[in-house]
Order: structure tokens, then C-alpha cells, then sequence
């Protein structure tokens, strides 16, 4: 059976739906078989950052409805063979998931997939608690900033209250997925440093994302930066978080773009 990981944030803006495509192309590049499943209904991002907009014909409604079957919505990656997506519609609201089609699909795909990484609206309203539900384990994506720091408190917390785990009485594993972090300005003070950010949150550090142009050109290509620039200081990262998850022990450092400059290594280890 497959795993649930459910990519969330608190704050809009973040980075949340370019590292659900990251992470899910990183897993594929290491042989598993991976779903991204945008629940963003309404808004539909997660098919342009993938490059598969304009082969969308069914979407996850249409699967939660019965309106088609998952094979019908399902869009396999071009660039690697392990890789789908199921998109969310653009036309639909957010009422129509429902929770006993979602689950549905939701164990309709555990049964394909190693991997299913839902990508979750930011915040706390009614697709966020579906994406999060089922969930087996959780990526909180935050920037290191007061507000954005201060909202994922309050996502763990539903992690922690809402999910099917924690109505049985099960832990979720939590994961904190640090984003467009810039250790020099966060030495002058200008953002929090990870320090701060984790003495906040109190969940182990899977990744730190360094502030990159790499991320946005990836996302404008329609292509995940673990594909479209594997070599870039971001890709680097999401790769390292990607063998994180699948439960690799390694010494975390923030990756640099800039040529004989080593990025400083840290003593924070993955728990």
C-alpha cells in the first residue's frame, strides 16, 4: 500500500505547490511510483508546474463524483515514467470534494502508487482538511518569516487534532520544509534564522530551500527544478528532503548556486 504525504502550509505564497512538484519528480527520479494530487480546486496550479495544463481532460472532481475513473484523470509525466498527476478543476468550488469520494480515491490510489503527495490549499478551510486527512505523514512548507512561521504552528496543531491518524489515536510524522531561506540575510537579521524557526515549530527539519532564480524558472517552464536545472542549488535540496522521506539519515547544510563557495554545513540532522 502506498504512503499519503500531504504537502501544507498555513501562509499562501511559499513555495507549497513548486515542492509538492519537486518532491514528487524527486521520489520518481529514485524509482518509486508517485501521484501528485493538486486539492487546490478552484485554482489548479499544480498542472502548470508539472507542464501537464493542456492535457487535463478529467480532474479530481470529476474521479470524487463518478464522473470518470481515476484512469481517465490520471496524466502520466512525459519526462519520467513513474511520475502522474491528478489534477483539480479550475471550474469547480471546493464544496464539491466530498469525504467519502475522496477517501475513495484516496485508497484507489495507495493501491497503484508507492508515493501520493497531495498538494493542500494554504490554510485551514474545507480542501485543506481533505488533503490532510488521510494523511500518513505531513510536509509543513513555511518561509522564514513571523506570519508564515506563526500560520504552520496553527496547521501542525490541525495535524495534530483533525486527521484520521489523530482521531485514532496515532501520531503523524511532521516534517518541516524550510523555503527561500538566504543565510546571509538571515545573519543580518533581515529574516528568522532556522534556529528560530525550529525552537517555533518543534518538528524535525527535512530540507532548507535556498533562496534561488532556478525555482521560478523551472516553475515558468512548466517543469519541476529536480528536472529542469537537477544540478541547481534548490534541486540539490529537494533531493536530499526527497531520500529524507524515504528515511535517509543526512547532515543538513544549505546548498549555494555560487561557483567555490562551499554552503556551510550544519549540525541538524532529519529525525
Amino acid at each position: 500500500m502506498g504512503k499519503v504525504l500531504v504537502v501544507t502550509s498555513g501562509k499562501g505564497g511559499v513555495g507549497k505547490t513548486t515542492s509538492t512538484a519537486s518532491l514528487g519528480a524527486a521520489l520518481a527520479q529514485n524509482n518509486q511510483t508517485v501521484v501528485v494530487v493538486d486539492f487546490d480546486v478552484g485554482l489548479r496550479n499544480l498542472d502548470l508546474v508539472m507542464g501537464a495544463e493542456r492535457r487535463v481532460v478529467f480532474d479530481l472532481i470529476n474521479v470524487v463524483q463518478g464522473d470518470a475513473k481515476l484512469a481517465q484523470a490520471l496524466i502520466r509525466d512525459k519526462r519520467i515514467e513513474t511520475l502522474s498527476i491528478l489534477p483539480a478543476s479550475q471550474t469547480r468550488d471546493k464544496d464539491a470534494l466530498t469525504a467519502d469520494g475522496v477517501a475513495r480515491v484516496i485508497e484507489e490510489l495507495r493501491e497503484k502508487f508507492d508515493w501520493i503527495v497531495c498538494d493542500s490549499p494554504a490554510g485551514i478551510e474545507r480542501g485543506a482538511q481533505l488533503a490532510m486527512y488521510h494523511a500518513d505523514e505531513a510536509v509543513v512548507v513555511t518561509n522564514p518569516e513571523v506570519s508564515s512561521v506563526r500560520d504552520s504552528d496553527r496547521i501542525i496543531g490541525l495535524l495534530d487534532s483533525t486527521t484520521a491518524k489523530a482521531k485514532a489515536g496515532e501520531k503523524i510524522a511532521k516534517h518541516l520544509l524550510l523555503t527561500r531561506y538566504d543565510p546571509v540575510r538571515a545573519a543580518r537579521g533581515e529574516m528568522l534564522r532556522v534556529e528560530d524557526v525550529l525552537e517555533i515549530l518543534s518538528i524535525p527539519l527535512i530540507g532548507i530551500i535556498p533562496e534561488s532564480e532556478e525555482v521560478l524558472r523551472a516553475s515558468n517552464l512548466g517543469s519541476p527544478v529536480t528536472l529542469n536545472a537537477p544540478e541547481s542549488a534548490p534541486a540539490r535540496a529537494y533531493f536530499d528532503a526527497a531520500r529524507r522521506l524515504r528515511g535517509e539519515t543526512l547532515d543538513m547544510s544549505v546548498p549555494s548556486d555560487r561557483k567555490g563557495l562551499f554552503a556551510k554545513l550544519f549540525n541538524w540532522r532529519a529525525a
